[in-house]
């Protein structure tokens, strides 16, 4: 029997993805053996390579957006597992004595694991995952169409409800995240008001077709003050971009886990209680609600495919802005 798997592994921060063949990995302690069927490639996955985020443990094999089958169970875990699908996020593992983890707040825990940062994730033909965090999929969707709900729907959830009972949002860069979370505001009877780069009229027609009552570039102004805005794109820049178009008392949510620079702006973009604030990570409850959620709206998942061994085309074109929805990396056919 073939024990060996192919994998695309980062050796170095600022390099590209070399394929190698490695052992298969075993399930340990309350694990789960994944023959992984596709991972999405989020821009995370570029922030860990290009050297953004600093405490990859290398050699890494990025990538956690992870959807595939249980081929094995470690022990302590219960058989009925096996043959299961199952999706593995980002957040790996927590300490779960910590004063966030005891507040129901286990994305900032002290002491996290992180699939594809400090375990092996999925750009692989199987991964390991602690079983505590593996999440159960909406049989509706097939596995392709799944793996970005992974990160991109989730953490774009965690944003959207920090947005409070706002109803006028603004969604700035209109990737992975926004176009699914375009959806699930307007299901929840929202506004989206979409921003795109400037000239990008093929993002922003599809914003527009999922749902967004109006898209312009990110250096427009929409046609009404808008209650809240989200940041998706990476550029600090944009901050009091969206502080300009808010009314009183809005919020901008900085969705992503990491962000050029902020310039200076003006104290009266601020002023009027307006807030900035952060999204870190997510909990397992942020899994458990937003698959519900799904589960009962239609939610389309707009995808690009590619094999696991053209990885890094499939970055290059996240980092050049050449994806319309979410690529995807497959590892085995579906």
């Amino acid at each position: 029997m073939n024990h060996s798997m192919r994998a695309m592994v980062l050796k170095e921060r600022g390099s590209g993805l070399e394929l190698l063949n490695l052992p298969r990995p075993e399930a340990g302690e309350g694990q789960l053996l994944i023959q992984v069927e596709c991972c999405g490639v989020c821009r995370t996955d570029l922030h860990i390579i290009d050297g953004d985020l600093h405490d990859p443990r290398l050699p890494l094999i990025p990538g956690h957006e992870i959807v595939g089958r249980v081929a094995a169970v470690g022990g302590g875990v219960d058989r009925s597992w096996l043959g299961r699908r199952v999706g593995v996020p980002w957040l790996g593992g927590v300490c779960g004595h910590c004063g966030f983890c005891t507040s129901g707040r286990e994305n900032l825990c002290d002491e996290p694991l992180f699939t594809g940062y400090q375990i092996n994730g999925g750009y692989a033909e199987y991964t390991v995952a602690n079983v505590e965090f593996c999440l159960p999929l909406p049989p509706s969707y097939d596995s392709a169409h799944a793996a970005p709900l992974l990160c991109a729907g989730l953490i774009g959830f965690r944003s959207l409800r920090m947005c409070g009972e706002a109803r006028r949002l603004g969604f700035y860069g209109f990737g992975a995240a926004a176009h699914i979370i375009t959806q699930v505001a307007t299901a929840q009877g929202r506004q989206v008001y979409a921003f795109t780069r400037p000239g990008d009229d093929r993002g922003r027609q599809f914003a527009r077709r999922l749902g967004a009552v109006w898209a312009g570039g990110s250096d427009e102004r929409p046609p009404v003050e808008l209650e809240a805005a989200i940041i998706f794109a990476p550029a600090g820049h944009l901050v009091p971009q969206a502080l300009r178009v808010l009314e009183k008392g809005g919020v901008v949510v900085c969705a992503g886990i990491y962000m050029s620079d902020i310039p200076a702006f003006p104290y009266e973009l601020l002023w009027g209680e307006r807030r900035i604030c952060s999204v870190a990570n997510l909990t397992r409850e942020d899994g458990r609600e937003f698959f519900d959620f799904i589960s009962r709206h239609a939610v389309e998942t707009d995808i690009t495919a590619y094999p696991l061994t053209a990885a890094n085309e499939a970055l290059d074109d996240v980092r050049r802005g050449r994806i319309k929805g979410a690529a995807i990396l497959i590892s085995r056919p579906l």
